[in-house]
Formats: C-alpha cells, sequence, structure tokens
C-alpha cells in the first residue's frame, strides 16, 4: 500500500519528534503493510520546516520514506482545521523554492485562493513536485478554474475532501462539489481519510460510485496517537486529546477540530470495503492510484518488474504478513 498523507504513529509524529522516533512510526505503519510512505508535516515556522526536512532526508535518500508532504503553510485561517493558524502565511514562491531546494518534498497542500497561487503550483512543477488543493475556504468557481489551470500542466490532487472545507450546499457548492467534478472529468484524484471519522460510510462510498477507485487516494492521515492508548499527544505545536480513538484539538470549549487519524491504511482500506465499495476498488484506491499520483510504476502494484511489495491478510483484512522490495518485515507466527 501506498500512503500519501502520513503525520506519525507509535507515539511519534513526523512533524516534531526525533530520527527514532520518525523510525518507530515507519516501521509500525510499514509493519501493517503501508510499504511506500510519504511522511507529512504541518504548518510551522520557516525556520522549523526546514528543520525537519533535514531530519528527514536521510531516511528519504535511505528509501525508508518516499518523501515529504509539506501540509501548509500556504491555507486558509477558515478552514486551518488543526493547523497552527499562527503558522499560515500567504503563498511565497520564494520561501517555496527553500523549502523544494531541499529536494525530498514530494507534495505540497495549498489553499486554490492563497496569494500567488498559480506562481506556486508554476514552482511546484519545476521540481517535480505534486501540488494538492485543500483546507481552503474557496468557491467553486475559484476552485475549479484554480483545478483546470494546474491539471493543464500535470498531475493533481485534493488533500482528505471534505475535511478542511465548507460543505457543499445547493447554492454554495464550494471546493467539494468542484473537485469532486474535476476527479469524475480525470482532472484530480481525490484524498479521501475514510477512516469512519472523518467521513461518513456513506460518503466514502458515493465517491467511489461518482468518480472511480483510479480518481480516489485512500490515505490515512495518521498521527503520533496511532497504535497506541488515548490520551494526550502533539501534532506539530498543538495538543492533541484522543479519546475513543477519535483525536482532537485539546483546550478549547467543546469538541475540537479533529486532529489527524490514528488508523493505518490498511484500517482505511477496511473501513472503505465495510462500507460497501469493492474490495478490488479499496485495494486500487490504496495502491495504484496514489502510486500513480507520486509517479511511482515500481510500487503499488504486484507485476513483472515492479519493487517486490506484498502485504497478506486474513479474511478480515488483518495483516499477517509484509513483504518489502522482496525481504519480510513482518510475519505473525502461525
Amino acid at each position: 500500500m501506498v500512503d500519501l498523507h502520513c503525520h506519525g504513529a507509535a507515539g511519534a509524529g513526523f512533524p516534531d519528534d526525533d530520527v527514532d522516533g520518525v523510525r518507530a512510526a515507519t516501521a509500525h505503519h510499514r509493519a501493517h503493510g503501508t510499504t511506500t510512505l510519504v511522511a507529512s508535516l504541518v504548518s510551522a515556522p520557516a525556520a522549523v520546516l526546514r528543520e525537519r526536512l533535514a531530519l528527514l532526508a536521510p531516511l528519504v535518500h535511505a528509501g525508508e520514506l518516499a518523501g515529504v508532504h509539506l501540509e501548509g503553510p500556504f491555507l486558509s485561517v477558515a478552514r486551518c482545521g488543526a493547523q497552527d493558524p499562527a503558522a499560515l502565511l500567504p503563498g511565497d514562491p520564494d520561501l517555496l523554492r527553500a523549502l523544494l531546494a531541499t529536494g525530498v518534498v514530494v507534495s505540497v497542500t495549498l489553499a486554490p485562493e492563497t496569494a500567488r497561487a498559480a506562481e506556486l503550483v508554476a514552482v511546484l512543477r519545476e521540481h517535480g513536485v505534486l501540488p494538492s488543493f485543500g483546507h481552503t475556504d474557496a468557491s467553486a468557481g475559484v476552485t475549479t478554474a484554480a483545478v483546470r489551470a494546474a491539471a493543464a500542466t500535470g498531475r493533481l490532487s485534493a488533500t482528505h475532501l471534505f475535511n478542511g472545507m465548507p460543505p457543499m450546499l445547493s447554492r454554495a457548492p464550494g471546493p467539494v462539489a468542484a473537485c469532486l467534478a474535476a476527479a469524475a472529468r480525470g482532472e484530480l484524484v481525490v484524498e479521501l481519510v475514510a477512516d469512519g471519522v472523518h467521513l461518513a460510510p456513506e460518503t466514502v462510498a458515493a465517491v467511489f460510485d461518482l468518480v472511480g477507485p483510479a480518481q480516489v487516494a485512500l490515505v490515512s492521515d495518521a498521527m503520533a496517537a496511532t497504535g497506541m492508548p488515548d490520551g494526550a499527544y502533539r501534532l506539530g505545536a498543538l495538543s492533541v486529546e484522543v479519546a475513543g480513538g477519535v483525536a482532537r484539538l485539546a483546550g478549547g470549549e467543546g469538541p475540537g477540530a479533529i486532529a489527524g487519524g490514528t488508523a493505518r491504511l490498511v484500517d482505511v482500506v477496511r473501513s472503505t470495503v465495510a462500507a460497501g465499495v469493492p474490495l478490488a476498488d479499496a485495494v486500487l484506491a490504496a495502491t495504484a492510484t496514489p502510486a500513480g499520483l507520486l509517479g511511482h510504476d515500481d510500487v503499488g502494484r504486484l507485476a513483472s518488474g515492479a519493487r517486490a511489495d506484498v502485504l497478506v491478510t486474513d479474511p478480515d483484512l488483518n495483516p499477517t504478513a509484509v513483504l518489502r522490495a522482496g525481504a519480510w518485515v513482518h510475519r505473525e507466527e502461525s
């Protein structure tokens, strides 16, 4: 499986932990069948982002991670979700170039309405980095125009569709309708955090019916609490409380915003199948579709010439063995 959007696991987060913690998080997901993993950061001051990229770079160069995803900082304050609003910035192509100069960033989430958004997309194309529209308060018209312009120059995605954006209404269809229509036209791939928390099962099934599995990338959006008990955690600079397996920002009045997920990608696949999506479609959306977004044809498929990555499960889709690059990284005792 190929996870494009993951913030951590096993008590450690990619945005804020040391190398040992990052390795533990990577190993946790790998043992559960995610053989290609992109490490997601959250919005933070430029100096912090540079520091995190430098820390993660050796793992990318060693092939332990498939790259880094920058979720921000060029996002909408109105739809920041579990992003630190103090760290959000209007579009800055020079800062983006500096962050991409590390050579390990493979995708960047930006709001289509941010300042100089078209320039940001152009910079991403210069570096072969995937643009992903998300955390946006844009209208359907603004989103559609941005998608059509960006799709004309290469691969494109929408970060966790429905989450971090206004709901689709009859007279204000917003980015949700624009992205669904674009996905149906084959212009972009929509991410879905189909973990039973971020989206209703009926929503997940409807998106698959509307756009098909080749235009859906299932993602975990997992954070440090994945594989851990309920309790207090962090997501970047923000405090998170996990209760009943649901991660929310802590410290405010009432329930805080959902702050990432606590499911692995295999758990997301299981939830997707439980929602009524055919197993083959759910698997495609967790393998070949995200691999294609990254521009990789050597992972996410079982074929001659591809990397020998295999996930074996029991009938309930619980992992029993994981092969990565021809070596067993997990095998349950028989």
